[in-house]
C-alpha cells in the first residue's frame, strides 16, 4: 500500500514571514483580534525552551494550530505539528505547502499511521522537542467543555520518552496543559446586535416567527424546528420519539445520522459506542478516504454523493451535539449563544464565518511524566490510566478558569414559563 505521509520540512523564510504577519493572517483567516497571554504564564513558558515537551490545548475550532504557533513564536522556540492528513490537500495543497515548512507533518486518523507515530517519537526524542497535540482527537465545536480523551496521547509520550532515554539515560519530558479561551469581540450591544441579525436570518429562512419569544427562547425554538426537521428526515419513527424530552431526542438524532453514515462507509460501531467514538470513527474512514488511501472495510464503489452524504450526517450529528439546552439556559453568554450560531448556520445554509474574537491562552504548570512513565514501566495499562487522569484534571482545571472570561449576555434562565428542557 502506498504512504501518503508527508513529512515536515521546516524553512526559517516561511516561518519568519508568518511570524511577522501573523496579526495579519489570523484576522483574516480565524477572525482573530489578538492573542493574550499573562505575563506570569509566558513566563512560565519561557522556562520550557530547552526542554523536551507535550504542548496539549482544546480544540473547538480550526484556529488552535494558528495560536499554538503564536505562543511558540512569543516565548522564542518552535513547536511541531501533527495534522490531520486531509488539511495538506486544502486550498488545492497550498495550505499543506504552507504548513509543513513551520513543523507541521500529516497523520491518519485513528491511531494507525505508523510513520506519523515514529516522526513525533523522533522529535520528542530530541533534547529540545516540542511536540503540539490535542487531547480531544476532534474538532469539539465547543468552548466551556471537553469531549472524552484520546489515550494515544499518553502512549505516544511515553514511546517518545522511551526514545529520548536510549540518547540520554537522565532524559525527561513535560506535559504542558494549555487552554483557548475566546472572548467575542465588542461591547454588549454590538454582539447582541450581531446575535440578533444573525438569528433572523436562521429564522427567516426557517420561516419561523419570533413573536414575543426571549432570545433564549428564540434560540430554543430554532434548535427544536431543526430536530424535528432532521428527524423526518432521517426517518426517525414517531412511535420512538413520542412523549420523550429533548435530551433524549437530541441523542436519537445524533446516533440515528451516525448510524447512517457509517452504513455508507461501512464502519461498524458497538451498541456501547458514545457519540464521539462513532464520529472519530467515522473521521477515520472519510480521512483516509480522502488521503487516497481507503481502509481495507470501504467499500470500493463509493461515488462522490456517497461521500459528501456521509460528510453531512456527520455534520448533522455535530449539530446536535453541540446544541445542548441546558448548558445555554444556565450560562448564557456571547460566545455559546455564537457557538449555537455556527451550528444553525452550517446546518441551515451549509457554510458558515468566525465571529470576530480575542483568544486567551490559560496554561498550568507543566508536569514531569517520568513518576507516571515508572509505574507504565510496570503495568502499563494502570500507567497511561493515571497520566490521562492528571492530564484530564489539569484540563478541566483550565476550562473552569476560562468560563470567568465570558459572563451572560442575556439573564439566565429568562427562557419564559413554559419551556421544557428535560
Amino acid at each position: 500500500m502506498k504512504s501518503s505521509f508527508i513529512p515536515p520540512s521546516f524553512e526559517f523564510p516561511v516561518a519568519w514571514t508568518l511570524d511577522l504577519g501573523f496579526p495579519i493572517f489570523s484576522k483574516l483567516l480565524f477572525n482573530l483580534d489578538g492573542v493574550e497571554i499573562s505575563r506570569e504564564e509566558e513566563r512560565q513558558l519561557r522556562d520550557l525552551r530547552n526542554k523536551r515537551v507535550v504542548y496539549l490545548s482544546n480544540h473547538p475550532s480550526d484556529a488552535e494550530p494558528a495560536i499554538a504557533y503564536y505562543v511558540a513564536n512569543q516565548i522564542g522556540t518552535r513547536f511541531s505539528y501533527m495534522a490531520s492528513r486531509n488539511i495538506f490537500n486544502w486550498g488545492y495543497g497550498l495550505v499543506g505547502e504552507i504548513i509543513k515548512r513551520v513543523g507541521a507533518f500529516s497523520v491518519l486518523s485513528g491511531g494507525g499511521d505508523r510513520e506519523a507515530v515514529k516522526m513525533a517519537k523522533n522529535i520528542l526524542s530530541e533534547s529540545d522537542g516540542k511536540l503540539v497535540m490535542y487531547p480531544e482527537g476532534m474538532l469539539s465545536g465547543e468552548n466551556d467543555n471537553l469531549v472524552p480523551f484520546m489515550p494515544g496521547l499518553a502512549n505516544l509520550a511515553f514511546a517518545g520518552l522511551e526514545e529520548a532515554l536510549k540518547k540520554d539515560p537522565t532524559a525527561d519530558l513535560f506535559i504542558q496543559p494549555s487552554f483557548v479561551k475566546y472572548k467575542i469581540s465588542g461591547n454588549r450591544d454590538s454582539i447582541l446586535s450581531e446575535i440578533e441579525s444573525s438569528l433572523q436570518r436562521i429564522e427567516k429562512k426557517l420561516k419561523i416567527y419570533p413573536g414575543g419569544r426571549t432570545l433564549l427562547r428564540r434560540f430554543l425554538t430554532v434548535g427544536r424546528v431543526l430536530l424535528e426537521e432532521t428527524e423526518y428526515e432521517l426517518g426517525v419513527p414517531k412511535i420512538d420519539i413520542e412523549g420523550k424530552d429533548f435530551d433524549y431526542r437530541l441523542g436519537r438524532a445524533r446516533h440515528t445520522a451516525l448510524n447512517q453514515a457509517g452504513a455508507i462507509l461501512n464502519v461498524k460501531f458497538h451498541d456501547t459506542d458514545h457519540a464521539i467514538q462513532k464520529i472519530r470513527d467515522l473521521f477515520t474512514s472519510l480521512d483516509s478516504l480522502e488521503a487516497g488511501m481507503p481502509l481495507p472495510s470501504t467499500p470500493k464503489d463509493l461515488s462522490p454523493q456517497n461521500i459528501k452524504r456521509a460528510r453531512q450526517l456527520v455534520d448533522t450529528a455535530y449539530t446536535f451535539l453541540i446544541t445542548k439546552p441546558k448548558n445555554l439556559i444556565q450560562w448564557p453568554s456571547a460566545e455559546r449563544l455564537i457557538e449555537w450560531i455556527y451550528s444553525f448556520e452550517k446546518h441551515v445554509f451549509g457554510k458558515t464565518e468566525f465571529r470576530a474574537r480575542k483568544a486567551h491562552v490559560l496554561i498550568t504548570p507543566a508536569f514531569s511524566i517520568t513518576p507516571f512513565f515508572r509505574t507504565y514501566q510496570s503495568n502499563k495499562k494502570e500507567g497511561i490510566s493515571s497520566l490521562m487522569v492528571e492530564i484530564r484534571r489539569q484540563m478541566e482545571s483550565l476550562v473552569e478558569k476560562g468560563k470567568g472570561i465570558s459572563e451572560p449576555i442575556v439573564p439566565p434562565y429568562s427562557v419564559g414559563l413554559d419551556i421544557n428542557i428535560g
